[in-house]
């Protein structure tokens, strides 16, 4: 079953991907806009590794070369809709990006970029304007395709207003939109009600173009449940149709945990398409919802890209008895109680070195996988030595690891999902101490 689920064999035994086939959408002004977007928020580097962040992923320098042949065979197999933000890849997502679209003709591709304006001292209307400016400076071009106010909800309705109301940047981006140089304004969508409900409500004053929220089959209704603070996707999605707002897609794959293994999912999956990858299955599914206009993924290397685009290339949208399946693997992985960590990187960097996503992926892959050590199991010398060994090799710089966490709590406050993060990494810590016998 294993292999019947493998990425690498799929691609392996995949036909060419076609040309001309990727699944089309119409947006607000009637433009096609294909259903799979390119995100670059963890665009390839040189050491075979991804640029995170401002603040994380590899410390190479970004594999220009790939990026421009991704985004080249993207293009040439219907990909046109490229996401980026001043935030991505240590900042140099949207400059890259820039460069690599503009060897295309301008009517080949649409770009989709933010206002992300998460530092106070990038807050002020001076501030704002300037990173929005240099924006379209670094992707080369006269006008944004897709303007994000960019993970509101994140901290609170406080932290929208400062972001977006008290310094005017909302209205300035209104005007932008009147002058054409935003062709499309909308939000991504990371939590607080409070915001949530400011925003729809006044959909009438702002016409909103789009809305961006995490759509996955284990959101889609456990969201909520996995994080009190999250909303399930269905909810959000419902009222956006409900109002006709054009639905983005991100965390399709749940920051890369519904495109791994995992024995009970595959269980309730692999009968009805055994071919089919895990991140098939999860990218099929974001895409179904009729009123989702693009699904952006993240694709670092070649073979997510080449993957996604033959998914959607077209599109096969799950039926009922998937559906069914689905939502029953979902349940699956929601009983694993995992901690819901996107890998998004926000919380870093760490001022005391520790590497948070790779800790928190140690203990969701466990729980994930029920291979939690368990001392009452026969089975547990194995589990134990898996364990230390997936710590090992995931945190393998013994200063970024678990022990060395102080408490200090100053990542909790930028994390998207609201994890009590030092409370998981002193888990992490305590059953690795129990575990070295």
């Amino acid at each position: 079953m294993r292999s019947a689920l493998n990425r690498r064999a799929f691609l392996q035994n995949a036909i060419r991907t076609p040309v001309g086939k990727m699944t089309m959408r119409p947006n607000a002004h009637g433009e096609l806009v294909s259903l799979l977007a390119y995100g670059a928020m963890r665009l390839p580097t040189i050491d075979g590794n991804q640029a995170g962040l401002d603040w994380g992923g590899s410390p190479a320098p970004i594999d220009k070369p790939e990026v421009f042949a991704q985004v080249d065979w993207a293009i040439e197999h219907g990909v046109n809709l490229f996401d980026t933000s001043p935030c991505y890849c240590r900042g140099e997502s949207e400059g890259m990006l820039g460069e690599a679209l503009a060897r295309h003709p301008r009517n080949k591709w649409y770009v989709s970029t933010k206002l992300s304006n998460f530092a106070p001292e990038t807050q002020t209307a001076a501030a704002s304007e300037k990173m929005y400016r240099t924006s379209l400076e670094l992707l080369r071009t006269d006008h944004v395709d897709y303007y994000h106010l960019h993970a509101v909800g994140m901290g609170g309705f406080e932290a929208f207003k400062k972001r977006y109301l008290d310094n005017g940047m909302l209205d300035f981006c209104v005007k932008e939109r009147a002058a054409g140089r935003i062709r499309n304004l909308g939000f991504s969508f990371h939590g607080e009600r409070k915001v949530w409900d400011w925003l729809i409500e006044r959909h009438e004053q702002y016409k909103w173009d789009f809305a961006l929220i995490q759509l996955n089959y284990v959101d889609w209704r456990h969201g909520h449940a996995l994080n009190e603070r999250n909303q399930d996707a269905e909810l959000l999605y419902g009222e956006l149709v409900e109002r006709n707002i054009p639905v983005f897609v991100m965390e399709p794959l749940q920051g890369g945990k519904l495109a791994k293994f995992d024995y009970g999912v595959a269980e309730k999956l692999a009968p009805l398409d055994p071919e089919a990858t895990p991140a098939k299955w999860a990218m099929r599914f974001a895409g179904s919802p009729p009123k989702v206009l693009s699904v952006i993924s993240g694709m670092t290397f070649r073979e997510h890209l080449e993957e996604n685009v033959t998914t959607f290339s077209p599109l096969k949208p799950v039926d009922d008895r998937e559906k069914a399946a689905l939502e029953a693997a979902a349940e699956e992985l929601v009983s694993a109680r995992v901690v819901p960590c996107t890998a998004c990187q926000y919380c870093m960097p760490c001022p005391y070195g520790l590497d948070i996503p790779g800790i928190l992926g140690v203990l969701n892959r466990a729980l994930g996988e029920k291979r939690l050590p368990d001392p009452k199991s026969p089975d547990f010398e194995k589990q134990r030595r898996q364990f230390l060994l997936d710590y090992e090799l995931s945190v393998p710089e013994p200063l970024r690891r678990a022990d060395h966490c102080t408490g200090c709590n100053r990542c909790q406050p930028h994390c998207p999902q609201t994890i009590d993060i030092p409370r998981e990494i002193q888990r992490v810590d305590g059953i690795v101490e129990r575990l070295r016998i």
